[in-house]
């Protein structure tokens, strides 16, 4: 397999564009991906009760099977908590792109982020994407300016693209993402967007999708909150031109191979631009009594902000680490627990077989200047591991939220 950033683009027949319509930033703020011909399509959403309109309407489209043609994007107005009119609004951004296109309304997505409690502007938004139509590219440009126009407090775009052969066939797959803050694991937690001309039955893709959540997008964390807008989604629109895939064969591992590393990048991405961090994390559970109680122990570090902290503060406090695996509610026996952290600085254990250390702290200190740490956790409690994703938290991250809507 073959792994590059050539985004949304990438594989046959997907064009994109990214344009200002002078939403709320001055930059690029509408976002349009788009498919020659009609896409199977597969999603997992937010598991916040608070729903914004876009999610309603794309799970109604998903229940309902719909083939999916095109993606509108907005990014400033999150159109969550606006009652009917958002629902009416969103609504109406559909139309538009279904209009400028001559696409039926229910082959469009929509996907809003941004601030909450905000009406859409929608005439702002109709005339956006009438203007920008004409600017969708199968090139890499138009893959360029649709990732950075879905943007909101990311620093950097997000971009990842795979090659790959099924049936004698090149098969490729496309991807871009937008998510910095309000990320935190039980998808959905940000915005992803998957392309692929691979061949696929719409229940194999969304099983395929479903399963690959669980190991990549819900085992990041950058602050422990769960947004109302978010999903990840993929449209398959067939045509590198393998034979359908209808089981779980050979090829469908192969699929799910090739999007477990997309999905695995896009998270990695998104973590490392995560609000205010100077540092990423990368917990590793080995030795756990089941799956679930590894994933949970990977998640409750990643998550605690007493963690985030003390590795922002490139403090060598485990005890945190230990405490927070004490009460994530998962199996474990912390007098069989090994701890160490390594970065490009070296490594240092911590803890072994339950018992604590005497550790150089001078040597510490020099593991956690690294900007990419690795918290390495043993159990004796089975044969299971898990892997989660975080990252610091620092005074940054209080300044960004702080004044978001100003």
């Amino acid at each position: 397999m073959k792994l590059n950033h050539n985004g949304v683009t990438e594989p046959t027949g997907f064009y994109a564009c990214g344009r200002y319509t002078g939403m709320k930033y001055k930059r690029r703020d509408l976002a349009i991906v788009y498919t020659e011909i009609p896409a199977r399509y597969a999603a997992v959403f937010t598991t916040n009760q608070v729903k914004a309109a876009s999610i309603i309407r794309n799970k109604q489209l998903l229940d309902e099977k719909s083939l999916i043609q095109a993606i509108v994007i907005n990014s400033g107005h999150a159109n969550s908590c606006t009652g009917q009119q958002g629902i009416v609004n969103n609504q109406k951004m559909a139309e538009s792109l279904a209009n400028a296109l001559k696409l039926d309304i229910n082959a469009v997505l929509t996907a809003s982020t941004g601030v909450i409690g905000v009406q859409l502007p929608v005439d702002i938004i109709n005339q956006g994407i009438e203007k920008s139509c004409v600017f969708l590219s199968s090139d890499r440009q138009g893959a360029i300016d649709a990732a950075s126009a879905i943007m909101t407090t990311d620093t950097v775009s997000k971009e990842v693209s795979l090659q790959f052969t099924i049936d004698g066939k090149l098969v490729k797959i496309g991807a871009m993402a937008k998510g910095s803050g309000m990320i935190h694991p039980n998808m959905a937690t940000m915005l992803a967007f998957i392309t692929t001309d691979l061949n696929i039955s719409q229940p194999l893709l969304q099983h395929a999708m479903s399963d690959s959540i669980i190991d990549t997008y819900n085992m990041i964390s950058v602050d422990g909150d769960t947004s109302t807008n978010d999903m990840a989604c993929i449209l398959a629109n067939g045509l590198a031109g393998n034979d359908e895939i209808i089981e779980e064969d050979e090829n469908y591992i192969i699929f799910c191979k090739a999007l477990n590393i997309i999905n695995t990048e896009l998270a990695k991405m998104i973590i490392k631009d995560g609000e205010g961090a100077t540092k990423t994390l990368e917990a590793t559970v080995r030795g756990a009594k089941t799956k679930d109680d590894a994933r949970v122990l990977c998640k409750a570090i990643i998550n605690s902000n007493l963690v985030k902290t003390a590795f922002f503060g490139e403090d060598a406090n485990w005890g945190r680490i230990i405490c927070a695996m004490g009460y994530s509610g998962a199996f474990m026996d912390p007098n069989g627990l090994s701890l160490a952290f390594k970065s490009r600085f070296g490594s240092i254990r911590l803890v072994e077989n339950g018992i604590p250390l005497h550790f150089n702290e001078e040597l510490a200190a020099e593991v956690l200047k690294g900007n990419s740490i690795e918290i390495l956790v043993n159990l004796m409690d089975g044969d299971f591991e898990a892997k989660g994703w975080g990252c610091d938290m620092s005074y940054d991250y209080i300044r960004i939220n702080g004044d978001y809507r100003t």
